[in-house]
């Protein structure tokens, strides 16, 4: 039985550029129905389903956004891509803005075009199989630890809604909050939950590349272009073609940096160092920071530019001190991961613990927890964690913070610098017995290991 063919709406007052439409279309074995105008197009929604709406701007009865909403409200699940005039990033934008999927600029370039289009029918099938099973956006651990967006609260409901929405698209996205809340994990599910989920997702630290070797390092070079380029390399835009780039604290990037990094998500070409000719690539770009990425824009550190062309979406998460009634059940998740990596059974929080971490600023938010939760693994009896595990009143003591904030030790460093002081001081108590120091932390032998190769302990 021949399977039944997509349904494409295209959109245009060009007779030519319909009929290349179509034939390009057709050629791709899909189906294919036209429309002028907004009007006809709006007639033709309600007699037929398609699977695709592909659009032009300017259009005689009005502009070709307002069809976009009419689609996002009558029919949320019908991806729509865009035709733009060339170099009018400015009206792309804006289309990306009022929820189309994607765009391509005249003249039509047809390889972008097809690409475009099997994207936007892999959207609709995904989608599909979704509203079908009921299956929510929570994809399978993969072993990798936590890897959802867990919570019950309201503020994490609605971050899991909008990551589904941004899912179908292929926007740039800004994902904004303070560290520790997860964007590298929002970002993942973004590219999960997408057309691109079978392509690579290639997250990079922005801050951590030294400037002199950044345009390398996402351009790549050909062999022999500068010093210690013994052979030619692919770089990471190269690496992440065909599914997503995550830029993470891309609000450390020079300036030098930005109006190439502008130049290339716009031109989705990159020139490798040394190379004579441009490479096409296929990237969505997602990107995140802890800084104000509005703020450095004022100040002239951050182009106005990228900003507007990297925030086209932003996607806000919320502090873990605004979604108290998560924090029992993420606790709970992470002591699993913990105990497991660390080769011991998960001890369960009693309740006083449970209400001392409730009542806990956390000021890095979910990475603190595991941070704290790590340390209490090591400190509990083995069989439940207390309050008194936690040690969160060592963590607000007035001199400690301000030894902290003072010497600008970041929150990973304290917590281990703790950790390491604990350990070494049972190591002392039992003349380095690590059996017994390991009984007297009240953990198992192959924890106190775990902890001891982590930290660097001899």
């Amino acid at each position: 039985m021949n399977k039944p063919k997509n349904q494409i709406l295209i959109v245009d007052d060009e007779p030519d550029i319909r009929e290349v439409l179509e034939l390009t279309l057709g050629r791709m074995n899909l189906e294919t129905r036209s429309a002028s105008n907004i009007d006809e197009a709006r007639h033709l929604l309600e007699d037929y389903k398609f699977d695709l709406c592909l659009t032009d701007m300017r259009l005689p009865d009005g502009n070709g956004i307002e069809l976009v909403r009419h689609i996002q409200e009558k029919h949320p699940y019908l991806p729509v891509a865009v035709i733009t005039a060339f170099g009018n990033m400015e009206t792309a934008v804006a289309a990306l803005k009022a929820g189309a999927f994607d765009f391509v600029s005249k003249p039509l370039d047809l390889n972008d075009l097809r690409n475009i289009v099997r994207s936007a029918l892999r959207v609709g099938q995904s989608q599909a199989v979704r509203t079908t099973t009921g299956e929510d956006i929570e994809p399978p651990d993969s072993g990798t630890g936590v890897r959802k967006m867990l919570g019950e609260s309201v503020a994490i409901q609605k971050v899991r809604a909008m990551i589904e929405r941004l899912a179908r698209g292929q926007a740039p996205v800004y994902i904004a909050g303070e560290s520790g809340t997860g964007k590298e994990l929002a970002a993942r599910l973004i590219h999960e939950l997408g057309p691109r989920a079978d392509k690579p997702f290639v997250p990079v630290n922005c801050g951590a590349i030294p400037e002199s070797l950044m345009e390398s390092e996402f351009f790549g070079h050909k062999k022999g272009s500068f010093t210690g380029a013994v052979a030619d390399k692919d770089g990471l835009f190269k690496a992440a073609d065909g599914g997503t780039l995550f830029l993470d604290e891309v609000g450390d990037l020079p300036l030098s940096m930005q109006v190439k990094l502008l130049r290339v998500i716009q031109e989705k070409s990159v020139r490798p160092v040394g190379a004579q000719i441009e490479i096409k690539v296929d990237v969505r770009v997602l990107s995140a920071t802890h800084k104000n990425l509005h703020d450095l824009v004022a100040q002239g550190k951050f182009r106005q530019d990228l900003y507007y062309r990297l925030n086209v979406i932003e996607l806000m998460l919320p502090p873990l001190r605004d979604r108290v009634e998560d924090i029992s059940l993420l606790a709970e998740a992470l002591s699993r991961k913990l105990a497991d990596s660390m080769g011991m059974k998960s001890p369960g929080l009693t309740q006083d613990a449970t209400e001392a971490l409730q009542r806990y600023a956390f000021a890095g938010n979910v990475r603190e927890l595991e941070n704290i939760l790590e340390r209490a693994l090591t400190l509990c009896n083995g069989t439940e964690i207390n309050a008194q595990d936690l040690q969160l009143q060592i963590d607000a003591d007035e001199s400690e913070a301000e030894t902290v904030m003072g010497s600008k030790e970041s929150l990973d460093d304290y917590l281990e610098r703790v950790e390491r002081a604990t350990i070494e001081k049972a190591l002392a108590q039992t003349q380095q017995n690590k059996t017994a120091a390991a009984k007297l932390l009240g953990i198992s032998f192959r924890a106190l290991r775990y902890k001891l190769e982590k930290l660097g302990i001899e």
